[in-house]
């Protein structure tokens, strides 16, 4: 069984990790970047098929090569067996659109059809959630490639390889929440919902985790080593990693990136600080007057009044 994960590296949000210009606009080479959140769930939904079923897992990202990065975090934690990241300038400034058109393509790209594909629900940094739906229609352009039905806010999921199916349960979104079972045939895109858990209740599951942990970040320790590699010479070359331009995908410049999106942003409006309403009084602890002040001030907390 093949599968696809796809992940995106985001900035990451954490207080004082963010870099903004006086504009308001996010400074993308001065904030770090991590992986984005809700992907991890999609890779771990991928890991508990791979436990229970076997096959491998695929990470996929668009970025600039610095996402290589993220690609091995994906390794680490999830234990995946290969990486694919597409980068070159003319994918940049893509909007969902024009990103799933070129993940898309990549995904048309691989050797061998994927049984599953994952996505998260969505991003950190755009929060449309269109990516993985926009994906899947895209692949259904394609008339060689085969229908992919997809099935969103998988909460839990398994697989019967015998009758080529994969049954799902799904967070239904109304006046209240219920969880809707359904069952697709494979092969099937998934989103998952951040609410999935994965489970691993046999023993030999267990064992088969532990297993694939030990492999694989060992791999992922070799390809850290791999991309700080920075010698004159050229580095070994990384068997489990391929990266794809628009050329080695045959895409045309003018449909992806910044040029192939229909999105328009108009502009962008920074959030200002919202004012103190606390004042505060420099006291010097020399100044034993003050000092008397700031302890009758607190005297009457210490009582609990």
């Amino acid at each position: 069984m093949r599968m696809v994960v796809l992940t995106k590296g985001v900035p990451d949000f954490r207080e004082g990790k963010v870099s903004f210009d006086e504009d308001g606009h996010l400074e993308r080479g001065k904030t770090p970047t991590v992986m984005n959140p809700n992907d991890k769930t999609a890779l771990r939904a991928a890991l508990q098929t791979k436990v229970k079923h076997g096959g491998d897992v695929s990470l996929m990202s668009m970025g600039p090569p610095g996402y290589a990065e993220i690609l091995q975090e994906g390794m680490d934690d999830v234990y995946a067996d290969d990486l694919y990241l597409l980068s070159d300038r003319e994918m940049g400034a893509a909007d969902t659109w024009a990103t799933a058109m070129t993940v898309s393509t990549g995904l048309e790209q691989l050797d061998e059809t994927p049984d599953l594909i994952f996505a998260g629900f969505k991003t950190a940094d755009g929060e449309t959630g269109h990516t993985g739906p926009q994906t899947k229609w895209c692949l259904d352009i394609n008339e060689e490639m085969p229908d992919y039905p997809l099935i969103t806010h998988v909460v839990a999921l398994d697989v019967d390889e015998d009758a080529g199916t994969v049954r799902a349960k799904r967070l239904v979104e109304g006046d209240v929440s219920e969880i809707e079972t359904i069952e697709a045939d494979l092969p099937a895109f998934v989103v998952t919902d951040p609410e999935f858990e994965a489970n691993y209740r046999r023993a030999e599951h267990r064992l088969r985790h532990k297993d694939f942990r030990d492999e694989t970040q060992r791999r992922a320790a070799e390809f850290g080593e791999y991309l700080a590699d920075d010698s004159e010479t050229e580095p070994t070359e990384f068997e489990e990693f391929t990266m794809w331009n628009h050329e080695g995908l045959n895409l045309d410049p003018d449909f992806i990136g910044l040029d192939g999106s229909p999105t328009i942003v108009a502009g962008v409006d920074p959030i200002p600080k919202a004012p103190s309403e606390r004042e505060a009084t420099m006291i010097d602890p020399e100044d034993d007057e003050g000092m008397a002040e700031v302890f009758e001030e607190m005297n009457q907390y210490a009582a609990g009044d």
